[in-house]
């Protein structure tokens, strides 16, 4: 009976240190932002590396500007580093990350105040070019 209790707890907390583990974002999205204005739809390439993300974000594969956040359990943080010259859709996001699909809100930027949906094209290993 010990035992069973003991193998019972053991699983119980590998299942709640597992939902609490961060996902990982590494590959290339689909992205759509929202705001009263209408849609703005691009692409990105994240990747994850420890807690920090890493990546390009852009309206095509070849029109792209830097990207970096944090990556704490299922919330991503990221923020634009467009080059002088250049402007981005937003300054920052903040995302809830599932596994295909991340959903968020941003400010800043071209398009100001609205949503933000990556959706999985391909997982790790895969690049934008």
């Amino acid at each position: 009976m010990t035992a069973r209790i003991v193998i019972i707890t053991a699983f119980l907390m590998l299942g709640a240190s597992a939902a609490t583990e961060a996902a990982d974002v590494t590959g290339n999205w689909a992205v759509t932002i929202t705001t009263a204005d209408g849609k703005i739809t691009g692409k990105a390439f994240l990747k994850l590396t420890g807690d920090k993300v890493t990546g390009q974000i852009g309206p095509s594969e070849d029109a792209t500007i830097p990207i970096e956040g944090v990556l704490t359990a299922r919330k991503l943080t990221l923020k634009t580093d467009p080059q002088t010259g250049r402007t981005a859709a937003f300054d920052s996001c903040e995302l809830t990350v599932g596994d295909e699909k991340m959903i968020g809100t941003i400010q800043g930027g071209d398009a100001g105040k609205g949503t933000i949906e990556f959706v999985r094209l391909s997982h790790k290993g895969a690049y934008l070019r």
